[in-house]
């Protein structure tokens, strides 16, 4: 799998995961909340090596002081594999400039805590975690 860095805004992104958001099963999944993106979002895309066929995405949202995820998609059958393969790219790509801040789904906490997340909030289906240094500007 191949990561593709797209815009928020960007043609190519509403090409490739139209399908998924607009999937009612993956909508299920999100627990039917729609996705969402402006142009403070940067799109971490998951692609087969055809470069054309979506396995999930990370929707990286730019806040004042912190990258914010939240709404991420992975299919069941390899969430964890690819789970560990976005959030090493998201700490790659955004830490270095500051905290990572996620809203996760509370079956993926143990994999957000294998990478170095720690719970900040829970809330009956998600938890609030942050990597990096604590600021105190998200709460």
């Amino acid at each position: 799998m191949k990561i593709e860095i797209l815009g928020g805004t960007s043609p190519r992104l509403y090409k490739l995961v139209a399908p998924l958001v607009m999937n009612a099963a993956v909508l299920r999944q999100n627990n039917n909340y729609p996705y969402k993106t402006s142009s403070r979002h940067e799109w971490l895309v998951g692609l087969d090596d055809d470069g054309k066929t979506v396995r999930g995405f990370f929707p990286m949202e730019r806040r004042e002081g912190y990258y914010y995820l939240n709404n991420y998609y992975v299919p069941a059958d390899s969430e964890e594999e690819l789970l560990h393969i976005f959030i090493e790219e998201a700490i790659t790509l955004y830490a270095p400039i500051g905290p990572l801040v996620a809203v996760v789904h509370s079956h993926h906490v143990p994999v957000f805590q294998k990478k170095g997340f720690l719970p900040e909030r829970e809330w009956k289906l998600y938890v609030k975690m942050r990597y990096g240094k604590s600021d105190g500007k998200t709460s």
